[in-house]
């Protein structure tokens, strides 16, 4: 079983930048796709970012050209690059590792807010 911590979240003025890290343990981290999901109040889970096991990234349209996703299997390590962000962005934004069964990080939250 994979268990997977998030951090990197905070509160962010629009337009301002954070990244996301979270560090995996408990397999083998080149083995498997990750993503990178956020939740907001009252709303569905979707999927911002995955990359797979290689280093192939896909994102959600809402943050193309704003998020950029990358993992360093070396440090089990994926990040989630947030720059330009917006008010609609907040959420809790959590981790998954592909696996059977799936894996899930306990969230991190992002605020972004005057």
């Amino acid at each position: 079983q994979v268990q997977l911590v998030e951090s990197g979240g905070g509160l962010v003025q629009p337009g301002g930048s954070l990244r996301l890290s979270c560090v995996a343990s408990g397999s083998i981290f080149s083995a498997y796709a990750m993503g990178w999901y956020r939740q907001a109040p009252g709303k569905q889970r979707e999927l911002v970012a995955g990359i797979t096991g290689g280093g192939t990234p896909n994102y959600a349209d809402s943050v193309k050209g704003r998020f950029t996703i990358s993992r360093d299997n070396a440090k089990n390590t994926v990040y989630l690059q947030m720059s330009s962000l917006k008010p609609e962005d907040t959420a809790v934004y959590l981790c998954s590792a592909f696996t059977v069964p799936r894996a899930w990080g306990q969230g991190t939250q992002v605020a972004v807010s005057t």
